[in-house]
């Protein structure tokens, strides 16, 4: 039974850290698409900024997935080596998404505003 366990949470492991890459290699060719469509039409009502919030949150999405994957890889048969990896990958990566999340919680209300603004000009 505890080989089973093993292997499940290996190939689950592996799962999630493909799934962040998916993510992370989505968010890019959106972010590039944005950015390069907005180069050329620059009065499109989105701005850097905007791009920017979008391509941000995808990667907090991503380093969640990444932690969790570390999580599910030590809980397999963790050493204390295996442990203090965990805990400095852990450590780093809460503190970039916790910069990430500040910053994109920072510059939300400049997006909404112009978000609104776009819809009225719309309607």
């Amino acid at each position: 039974m505890k080989e089973i366990a093993e292997i499940v949470t290996k190939h689950l492991s592996s799962t999630v850290e493909v799934l962040a890459a998916f993510v992370i290699g989505v968010a890019l060719l959106k972010f590039l698409y944005k950015y390069l469509r907005h180069l050329f039409t620059p009065n499109d009502g989105i701005t850097n900024q905007t791009i920017r919030i979008h391509f941000g949150s995808a990667l907090t999405v991503a380093l969640e997935l990444l932690l969790a994957a570390d999580i599910l890889a030590t809980a397999i048969a963790p050493t204390w080596d295996d442990i203090g990896k965990l805990a400095s990958i852990a450590v780093l990566r809460t503190a970039l998404n916790y910069f990430l999340e500040r910053e994109l919680k920072n510059n939300e209300p400049n997006e909404t505003r112009i978000d609104s603004g776009k819809e009225l000009e719309q309607s």
